[in-house]
């Protein structure tokens, strides 16, 4: 399936590409875009649109899109539920609700820095978000360090 989203990935559009590749659409493409065009690539491509305004999934009701993603596919995994309140602290600019964000957002943005592709970025912090996620694994079995 494809997916379509607004260019210039930071946070939530990167954690949800991650989000949907691992655990929605192992085979999902990803188009990014200006958000004046997600709406109208998303009619032409057949492509469902997330974190971008008005769409189904985006940020409704002080949740970001990582978490209307979570709600929508019924996820249930511990470990994931504990990430959505990272990614949702780090991009909601509500840092000081988890200890885990500003370091996190820290990262994205140098990640953003060094890989303004938004293709080549997603590439390299998929590897960050699989780490954080094993780390998500240990904190909800109350072993992580």
């Amino acid at each position: 399936m494809k997916w379509v989203t607004r260019s210039h990935v930071h946070v939530d559009r990167v954690a949800c590409p991650w989000l949907i590749s691992r655990f929605v659409d192992s085979e999902a493409e990803f188009i990014f875009v200006p958000k004046s065009q997600v709406s109208q690539t998303a009619e032409r491509e057949g492509a469902i649109p997330f974190d971008a305004p008005g769409v189904e999934l985006g940020h409704h009701e002080g949740k970001c899109s990582f978490e209307a993603i979570v709600d929508k596919y019924e996820l249930t995994d511990a470990a994931l539920l504990r990430l959505a309140r990272i990614i949702h602290a780090g991009d909601t600019g509500d840092r000081d609700s988890d200890p885990i964000a500003p370091g996190f957002e820290a990262i994205a943005v140098g990640y953003s820095i060094r890989y303004p592709n938004d293709t080549e970025n997603l590439k390299h912090q998929f590897e960050m978000y699989d780490a954080l996620y094993a780390w998500c694994r240990l904190d909800v079995a109350g072993t992580g360090k």
